[in-house]
């Protein structure tokens, strides 16, 4: 993607879009990694796009990705492996066995950071019980995006946002948690130092220049974790925690608000949220939730039976289904990675004793409705563990595009749901690109320029004089409560 700022607004061009997914030849043998190196090709072809079509006027570049996920390099900074994918089965079984070393409010305490299997954490700690011959060999650990600032630049760095996702980061001392890692028995001298969103790194090395045309090309670390960019691009005109939260809804969905720093208390331990960092080291308070993931499986195994379906067909179908019928927990285990998607929902409603939808209409109005649902519930959460009160909700990146899911949100929430930019993640990426090139001062002002820049469909709640939704509430709580 390519930013045009103009000193007031920005706007955005799509300069190539490519598949990303795990390497296939190591899938077929049983592992899930990712193909880092196709990555860093289709990257290159961006930007000698980009050159070819900007020229001389290209001021910098920088690369956000999703989280927890790493590279390796040897002492001769060289690649050890292809990165693992964050749903690779190695990690099965991995936190439960951390607990018995420090407990789970003591690693909580220690990163802030909500627990799940595929954390960086327990990546490394299977890594340390699987392969550690090639954990010894490692003496640079980087989050894929510093890997791919590395491959542009040819500096190791570190950047705040992601590092927070690791579970090995100190959100109070904005470092390493260096006594954490020491005594998980894991490497302790190859973190980088992090530097904070909005950073040079340097400038893009000879050999990039050469392949890609780009020349003087400053590259500035922007917000690298996904969710930091788009959250710095929501368009809010409030400071503060109170009043607003966020939606970053795509194959996961963070709901989440912005805070001043991080909650480390047992309850919000309690209630499984993370603590992230953000632009300007605001901290975000907020839970993962599966998020289109399901939406996106299901259509896949429509497409397997030769029912290929657009996003917009499914959701027409979904909109004509009845509603309220069927829930499901967006979060089970059972959906983290399943053969079909569509045979696991129907599994859950058969053993919940619910009715299992069966037309493709049914099964999409299941997990929008039901996404919905998880979104209120993680609302009050963050009410309860966050000390605020939320009347607002912003949904930003792709899955704003989804206005049934919208309107679901808002009925489900009984808030208003703002929705858009729909590419909040590069629109934040670029802006904080351009905060590091000392054209705007704060978050605020980022967030100025996004509003006087992209336009927001708004969504109001619809009242429920029949209680059916308050019902529907009801029954999913208990869904979520189960066992």
């Amino acid at each position: 993607m390519a930013g045009n700022w103009d000193g007031r607004q920005l706007r955005i061009r799509e300069l190539h879009r490519f598949a990303n997914g795990p390497d296939p030849a190591r899938e077929a043998k049983g592992s899930l990694h990712w193909d880092i190196h196709g990555l860093w090709n289709e990257i290159k072809t961006g930007l000698a796009r980009g050159a070819e079509t900007f020229g001389e006027s290209i001021v910098s570049v920088g690369v956000d990705s999703w989280g927890v996920d790493y590279a390796l390099l040897d002492a001769e900074r060289q690649l050890l492996d292809l990165p693992h994918h964050y749903r690779d089965a190695r990690t099965e079984g991995i936190m439960e066995e951390a607990f018995n070393l420090l407990p789970r409010i003591g690693i909580f305490q220690a990163t802030g950071v909500q627990f799940l299997p595929f954390n960086s954490l327990y990546q490394l700690l299977a890594m340390r019980r699987q392969d550690p011959e090639t954990l010894d060999r490692a003496r640079h650990f980087m989050m894929i995006p510093d890997y791919l600032h590395w491959c542009l630049s040819g500096e190791i760095s570190a950047e705040f946002t992601n590092a927070t996702t690791t579970q090995f980061f100190d959100p109070t001392r904005r470092n390493w948690a260096t006594d954490l890692i020491g005594l998980f028995d894991l490497p302790a001298d190859i973190y980088p130092a992090i530097h904070a969103p909005g950073t040079r790194i340097a400038s893009v090395k000879d050999s990039v220049r050469n392949e890609t045309g780009l020349n003087g090309v400053e590259v500035i670390a922007p917000a690298t974790h996904d969710t930091g960019s788009a959250v710095a691009a929501v368009p809010t005109t409030r400071t503060g925690s109170d009043s607003w939260a966020y939606i970053s809804s795509g194959t996961w969905s963070l709901v989440g608000v912005e805070l001043t720093g991080p909650r480390l208390s047992s309850a919000v331990e309690a209630a499984n949220l993370t603590n992230e960092g953000g632009v300007d080291f605001t901290s975000r308070l907020l839970k993962n939730v599966m998020g289109l993931w399901l939406f996106q499986r299901c259509q896949k195994d429509f497409a397997k039976v030769g029912r290929n379906r657009e996003f917009a067909e499914l959701n027409a179908a979904a909109a004509d289904a009845k509603p309220l019928i069927s829930l499901v927990d967006p979060d089970h285990p059972s959906f983290l990675n399943p053969p079909s998607m569509v045979e696991a929902i129907q599994r859950f409603c058969r053993e919940t004793d619910q009715p299992v939808p069966e037309e493709e209409g049914a099964i999409i109005r299941c997990v929008l409705e039901s996404l919905a649902f998880k979104y209120a519930h993680v609302i009050e959460l963050l009410e309860q563990h966050g000390g605020c009160q939320i009347d607002v909700i912003h949904v930003v990146g792709g899955g704003s595009q989804n206005q049934l899911l919208n309107r679901l949100t808002a009925h489900a929430c009984q808030r208003p749901v703002i929705a858009g930019p729909v590419e909040a993640t590069a629109i934040g990426n670029l802006l904080v690109q351009v905060k590091g090139a000392g054209e705007l001062s704060n978050l605020s002002e980022v967030r100025e320029v996004v509003r006087s820049s992209f336009a927001v469909d708004e969504y109001e709640p619809a009242p429920d004089p029949t209680d059916s939704l308050a019902r529907a509430q009801v029954r999913f709580r208990k869904l979520i409560s189960a066992p």
